[in-house]
């Protein structure tokens, strides 16, 4: 497996190793000593799938605030999204910014993307299928979110026409509405 730190502490690319041949393939998705060797060291209690048929689908930005705070481990299982971090801890010299990634069936890459940053992707192909792990349990009561397009992150989301978004992503708050629950706590 291949790792890649981001410009966003503590948010992780992951690329695992595949074997193939003429069948198709074979890659070890997770393992925990690896992962943890690697930084990614959240207690796993929760895994999502989730299928998103129209491109250009965006859901998020999405997080859960302490107490039930999420990290997630998130790969496509099918088609390929563009994956989305933002930074929401307040202090962090990094507030604000986020990174993306394509992650596909193809490519096989993972985020990691621990609590403190809110999350979300677009389809960028049609039938596409998210697969994530989480370090929390789902809690609808904690959940919150930010404007996917909110002009002051400023994502570059390769959209061609228009976002696909359930009601609740579309009213979702801007960032400088937010009074967000997470704290910087300086660097590890």
């Amino acid at each position: 497996m291949q790792t890649f730190t981001t410009r966003l502490e503590g948010v992780i690319r992951v690329v695992p190793r595949r074997f193939g041949d003429h069948r198709g393939f074979f890659a070890q998705t997770y393992t925990r000593r690896d992962y943890a060797a690697a930084g990614i060291d959240g207690d796993f209690v929760q895994d999502n799938h989730s299928l998103s048929a129209q491109l250009g689908t965006v859901r998020g930005l999405h997080f859960q605030a302490p107490p039930s705070a999420q990290g997630k481990l998130v790969r496509c299982g099918r088609g390929a999204i563009f994956d989305v971090a933002v930074d929401i801890r307040k202090g962090s010299p990094t507030f604000g910014q986020w990174v993306g990634f394509e992650l596909s069936a193809e490519n096989g890459a993972q985020l990691y993307v621990p609590p403190g940053f809110a999350h979300g992707f677009m389809t960028l192909l049609p039938d596409s299928e998210i697969v994530y792990k989480c370090t929390d349990y789902y809690a609808p009561e904690t959940e919150g979110a930010v404007r996917w397009d909110d002009p002051a992150i400023g994502i570059d989301w390769p959209l061609q026409g228009d976002a696909v978004l359930s009601a609740k992503d579309a009213v979702a708050p801007l960032l400088a509405d937010l009074d967000s629950p997470f704290v910087w706590k300086g660097e590890a």
